[in-house]
């Protein structure tokens, strides 16, 4: 396995992992009164650099590649299919359906598989985007892939200064809790949390105060198999900064 040094991305089963794409979200900022120009052109370029270095054979899209739900924005159904066009023409293409990406099949080109919301085992790895419990093929895996949280560190400096920056979150899951959940022993050795891929999507602080109450729900983390706060935080340049109960921010500073 390789992450990707300052991007939010990894290498695993010769296959390129991203998750959390939100293609569209333009179109819910317009809405709350934020004018942007569509991301898409420049997510597609971000993700082609990669696969032209580093030659992989599969994209696996873990999950809310588009972003407006229930239904499907002007911009989405007009931007969405020729993205995924393009991708496809470079690589094998999976997707992994999210929260966020209902009807993603009417948008997707017949090359493009897109998988059960529950995920699927390639190999040794599970990937699942992260509302949804996992299929039981995840008692063959030695780990688990899941996007859907949008990991982040919040920095604060002692004059107030803030800054959030997103991150790798690893952890090794609650074996006999997955065990009670599928009744089968199970190999997964660790859990690993990706980031989100779009650059406006800066994510959740994990090192928040009470921090599992404000994450996007997760069947993992609300029944005890992945705990945040043991889990190890790792910055997109590869530091490793510790675990996320050694990272809280203090009160007396936010105050």
């Amino acid at each position: 396995m390789k992450f990707l040094t300052n991007k939010p991305a990894l290498i695993t089963e010769n296959s390129l992992v991203i998750g959390d794409l939100h293609l569209g979200i333009e179109y819910e900022l317009y809405k709350s009164g934020f004018s942007l120009p569509s991301s898409i052109n420049k997510i597609l370029e971000m993700i082609k650099t990669i696969l032209e270095s580093e030659k992989v054979e599969k994209l696996i899209l873990l999950g809310d590649v588009k972003h407006n739900v229930p239904e499907i924005s002007f911009q989405e159904s007009r931007e969405i299919p020729i993205f995924l066009k393009e991708l496809s023409n470079l690589v094998e293409v999976h997707i992994v359906p999210g929260n966020h990406d209902g009807k993603i099949e009417n948008l997707s080109p017949e090359n493009i598989i897109v998988h059960e919301r529950k995920g699927f085992l390639l190999n040794d790895t599970y990937f699942n985007h992260g509302h949804t419990w996992p299929g039981k093929e995840l008692t063959k895996a030695k780990r688990l892939i899941i996007a859907h949280l949008h990991p982040a560190i919040e920095f604060l400096d002692s004059s107030g200064y803030r800054y959030i920056e997103p991150c790798w979150l690893r952890c090794v899951p609650n074996a006999k809790k997955i065990e009670e959940k599928y009744g089968k022993k199970v190999r997964c050795e660790n859990v690993i949390v990706v980031p989100a891929f779009n650059p406006i999507i800066t994510g959740v602080p994990v090192n928040e105060k009470e921090v599992e109450d404000k994450l996007p729900s997760n069947p993992l983390v609300r029944n005890g198999i992945i705990k945040i706060e043991d889990c190890d935080v790792h910055l997109l340049d590869g530091t490793y900064l510790g675990k996320v109960k050694d990272l809280k921010i203090s009160k007396k500073l936010k105050k």
